[in-house]
């Protein structure tokens, strides 16, 4: 096999048709078997994910060879995700450093992000800014790449998480913003105030867990199950969130596939659901004051999980 391939073109093509065979799930920030080829391919030799399109022709080392096809063949034998396997994922034009300690970073979010959260805060100051269940710290991290007058905090509840994130604002040189708190949602920042709160926090219900493909089962649960609606967390961010955020503060959390679930249990609650260039996708929008309006409602529904 190694004789065979020789070129970067050569590999990508091979790995994207393995990969495609082999039935794989593309859900961990591609969807499709080339372009998870390519990060595959290119990460595990250290090169940049906007390679000139020369270089596909540049020929491997038989060290490299060696070391990409046990990459492709661990892909396909594991399911582990490729950003696991190279130790890397890109996130709002940025790149992260990625492991089972947190989630893959993906999100719709980073399409908000790199647009300045538009037209959401065209006409408000944000000073400071939460990623509320942050993870590896790619929403929160990428805020203040993208935001340079914004302070941010990140925060979660697993220890692991956190490490991972802090190595993520060292990689970025945010130190001097980004602060990483461990919290069970909101327990660990009282008398913080923000202008903006963003989460994206777990929401898969635990029927849709047990259906996941094999790559999911490489991630930690905790990032991801939220009981039988997949709401146990929202709806906490729901009750808690008006105590965190300033006067005219916003809150954005992605709910995916729990919108529905979500508009049914809170269908008086005003929730913006956002429009993406690929469509909707499970992220609604809310200021302070909707909430704090319809407080009784949002704490009704979160008495009937406790």
């Amino acid at each position: 096999m190694t004789a065979e391939l020789a070129t970067l073109i050569d590999f990508i093509r091979y790995a994207a048709s393995r990969f495609a065979a082999a039935g794989l799930s593309f859900g961990h920030s591609h969807d499709n078997p080339l372009d998870e080829a390519v990060h595959l391919v290119l990460a595990s030799l250290h090169l940049p994910p906007d390679l000139p399109p020369a270089y596909a022709a540049g020929r491997l080392t038989a060290e490299e060879r060696e070391r990409v096809l046990g990459l492709i063949e661990r892909r396909i034998a594991e399911r582990v995700p490729t950003a696991y396997l190279v130790g890397e994922a890109w996130f709002a034009g940025l790149k992260f450093k990625s492991d089972p300690r947190a989630l893959v970073p993906r999100s719709p979010i980073a399409e908000l992000i790199e647009s300045g959260f538009s037209p959401w805060l065209d006409d408000r100051r944000v000073e400071r800014a939460l990623d509320l269940c942050t993870g590896s710290g790619c929403i929160g991290i990428a805020m203040a790449v993208h935001q340079p007058d914004w302070r941010v905090d990140i925060a979660d509840i697993s220890a692991e998480a956190l490490a991972l994130a802090r190595e993520n604002i060292a990689f970025q040189h945010v130190e001097d913003r980004v602060e990483a708190i461990q919290s069970d949602l909101f327990t660990g920042l009282d008398g913080r105030r923000y202008d903006l709160i963003v989460s994206n926090p777990p929401y898969v219900t635990e029927d849709e867990y047990a259906a996941l493909p094999g790559e999911y089962a490489h991630e930690p649960r905790l990032g991801l199950t939220a009981g039988a609606d997949g709401l146990d967390i929202c709806l906490r961010i729901l009750a808690e969130a008006p105590a965190y955020l300033t006067e005219d503060g916003l809150l954005i959390v992605e709910v995916g596939e729990s919108e529905r679930a979500l508009g049914a249990l809170l269908p008086e609650v005003p929730f913006v659901w956002i429009e993406f260039k690929v469509g909707p996708m499970g992220v609604f929008a809310i200021e302070r004051r909707d909430l704090v309006e319809h407080a009784p409602a949002i704490r009704a529904a979160l008495a009937t999980r406790r």
